[in-house]
């Protein structure tokens, strides 16, 4: 396999393999009528990013992410040429298992939204549109009521996108860095699994905790696409711009600067 495929292979796999499973975990947390928590779902999150990492590491490295390439490719030596083909591969991975989430769910999500008054399409589905991109605050398969924006402003689902993502990125630089000698060489994926499950079980409340503009932009069209129409993208306004896609890339690029220059460097000067 030519070095080009490979990551491209890699990434695409991996991806899918983070996106189905997540985006699996929140489809039956929703459909099951909250019978699963936010602790279930936050696990699952963490575990699929782990398995998703092992899969493709040897591929691509497994950036599975356009915050952590873009980061990378900033602060860390990862060429610029790769970015637009790592970014296509990683929405195409999420967009492939959307589509195989949704044939898997559908059924499951239209008995959910037949009991429940749920017209996809119209103001409300975001109840079950959730299970494919995110919208803040997290709606736990209800419909936003009108008092939500006051709730959780853009402004503090951005923060958790950011912040999130920033910290993300701070443990991958950390965990990854060859002089780091309190890491072992196969615990990184352990280590950036656990860091997704924290965030979400933080900051899932606020924002569902994506810190992917891919997991959440792929999914998101793809629902646009079968059914969901422009609830999607008018829900929350702007937010799914600013706050799914800006957000996390600003907090990968933040968190990488912090890391390189101001944390690994201290392992290198004690090493």
């Amino acid at each position: 396999m030519n070095t080009t495929l490979k990551w491209l292979v890699g990434e695409v796999i991996g991806t899918f393999v983070l996106v189905f499973i997540g985006c699996s975990t929140v489809a039956v947390a929703v459909t099951s009528d909250g019978q699963l928590s936010l602790f279930h779902v936050a696990s699952v999150w963490g575990f699929g990013v782990t398995l998703a990492i092992l899969i493709s590491g040897q591929l691509s490295n497994a950036h599975l992410n356009p915050a952590v390439t873009l980061s990378l490719a900033t602060f860390g030596d990862f060429p610029w040429k790769r970015v637009p083909g790592y970014i296509i591969a990683q929405f195409i991975g999420a967009f492939i298992a959307a589509a195989l989430m949704y044939a898997t769910y559908n059924g499951s999500i239209e008995a959910y939204e037949s009991a429940n008054d749920i017209t996809r399409g119209e103001i409300g589905s975001e109840a079950s549109a959730m299970t494919f991109g995110e919208f803040f605050p997290n709606p736990g398969g209800r419909p936003l009521s009108e008092q939500a924006p006051s709730h959780i402003t853009p402004w503090n689902a951005f923060l958790a996108e950011f912040i999130g993502t920033a910290i993300l990125m701070i443990v991958i630089y950390c965990v990854t860095n060859p002089n780091n000698s309190n890491i072992p060489k196969s615990f990184p994926p352990i280590f950036i699994g656990m860091t997704i499950f924290i965030l979400i079980s933080l900051l899932a409340p606020l924002s569902q905790g994506g810190f992917n503009p891919a997991r959440d932009l792929a999914p998101r069209l793809f629902s646009s696409l079968v059914g969901w129409g422009t609830i999607p993208f008018s829900a929350n306004g702007t937010g799914w711009f600013s706050v799914y896609v800006i957000g996390p890339i600003a907090g990968g690029l933040c968190g990488g600067a912090l890391a390189r220059f101001a944390i690994t460097k201290g392992y290198k000067s004690s090493s």
